[in-house]
């Protein structure tokens, strides 16, 4: 696959480049670049992502990020065994549990959220970083929900984390979470409540969490071009109209 003259394979992170050092110095390029393009296509283009992954992945299948960056785009084309299948080629190679709760999720993704909720009560999770641990919480709601659990599912997200006022990486998708549970549940005013809160930490747009409020504030939005277009089509027959009206084309 193409790789544009300016990516040169230094935009890849510094553990990453480390981990390439095994390889000889024209591959580890070549891996680099590739994973450069995964990274850059997995949120706008993730079926070409996915195609770079697979270019890494048959250059330099035994080293761990490649595997990584596999999952992950796989994961992002909702292919989610073989997603699962190179999550675990990756932690066999790195020992970390840093892919515990994407690898439960997806378990979701291949219709089976009780191992999704097995693992959620793991002793891997206790090794997660906070957001690892918010993340499995996430994963583990969503298998509830799965199930038809909702009232499980909304104790679930209840968490010091999602008390807490401070605003963290994962605050916005925490709220978002528990405000669409709760929504599902039929509690909508508290549902508003939260999808509030999920704005109000939303400070990169991570979630559509403005729209749901305004949808439950009965607030629609007209798309600019739409309005452009309907008022080219109100003057284009209030044009018609006069040329009918003077005897032009479709007058009588």
């Amino acid at each position: 696959m193409p790789i544009p003259p300016e990516v040169t394979g230094e935009e890849i992170d510094k553990d990453v480049r480390q981990e390439l050092q095994s390889l000889p110095r024209t591959l580890a390029e070549d891996v680099a670049k590739n994973l450069v393009m995964v990274a850059r296509l997995i949120d706008e283009d993730p079926e070409a992502a996915y195609g770079y992954s697979k270019v890494a992945l048959r250059l330099a299948s035994r080293v761990a990020a490649v595997r990584e960056a596999a999952g992950f785009a796989a994961y992002a084309n909702q292919k989610y065994g073989e997603a699962l299948a190179e999550f675990r080629a990756a932690r066999r190679m790195t020992g970390t549990v840093e892919l515990w709760p994407v690898m439960a999720d997806c378990e979701r993704g291949l219709g089976r959220p009780e191992k999704a909720l097995d693992m959620a009560g793991a002793p891997e999770v206790h090794k997660l970083d906070k957001a690892g641990q918010v993340e499995m919480r996430l994963v583990a709601a969503g298998a509830r929900r799965d199930m038809g659990q909702l009232d499980a599912a909304i104790v679930t997200l209840q968490s010091p984390e999602l008390a807490s006022r401070s605003t963290q990486p994962w605050s916005a998708r925490l709220r978002y979470a528990y405000a669409d549970a709760l929504l599902a549940a039929g509690r909508e005013r508290e549902a508003r409540e939260w999808f509030a809160k999920a704005v109000e930490a939303d400070r990169d747009g991570s979630t559509d969490a403005s729209d749901r409020l305004a949808e439950l504030d009965g607030i629609e939005f007209t798309d600019a071009l739409d309005e452009s277009q309907t008022e080219d089509e109100d003057l284009a027959g209030t044009e018609a109209d006069g040329a009918r009206r003077d005897g032009g084309p479709g007058g009588r």
